[in-house]
């Protein structure tokens, strides 16, 4: 873990760096169908450990990443935000992108707004960004709702390049928030 990382504190919750404790639960989450109802599988435990290393490299190449969300008193580790640069080119690229996910146990509380909150406000003050993008396929309301009480504003839709044509959840609409 990068000791470097900012944390953030919000009424509720603590947005922090990983660790290694912090595996089990991300591989738990990933591992549930209705957590990854809108991406293309779930992850097997070896492909959640590659993505929180790429999550965990990233915050030592670039000055923000994706926090895992603690709720102090409840959760150690509830889920994760933050800003993070698509890997992939499209008509937006290069760009930020602000994500979240949630254990299913933790919807419905207004946590992802609440962190993603923090975590747009670190970008525009203290990462310098002009611009935050997110994005999710059209039938994903649950975030595009959280997008709109970002303050968010729908930009368009576009076929997202690393699912394959033909796929259910390869069209995503894009939302946009300027500093």
């Amino acid at each position: 873990m990068i000791k470097e990382i900012k944390e953030l504190r919000t009424e509720r919750l603590l947005l922090r760096g990983w660790r290694a404790e912090d595996r089990a639960p991300f591989a738990e989450m990933n591992a549930d169908p209705a957590v990854r109802e809108y991406f293309r599988s779930v992850l097997s435990r070896d492909e959640s450990d590659s993505q929180a290393d790429w999550i965990e490299a990233e915050f030592s190449e670039r000055r923000f990443g994706l926090w895992v969300i603690e709720i102090p008193g409840v959760s150690p580790f509830a889920g994760f935000t933050g800003l993070s640069v698509p890997g992939f080119e499209a008509s937006f690229t290069p760009c930020v992108e602000i994500a979240w996910r949630l254990a299913r146990e933790h919807w419905g509380r207004g946590y992802a707004t609440e962190a993603a909150r923090a975590a747009v406000e670190f970008g525009f003050t203290q990462a310098g960004l002009d611009e935050i993008v997110s994005f999710a396929v059209p039938a994903n309301t649950r975030s595009i709702r959280v997008m709109e009480k970002l303050g968010m504003k729908f930009s368009g839709e576009f076929d997202h390049p690393l699912v394959a044509e033909g796929h259910p959840l390869r069209r995503h609409v894009l939302y946009r928030l300027v500093r």
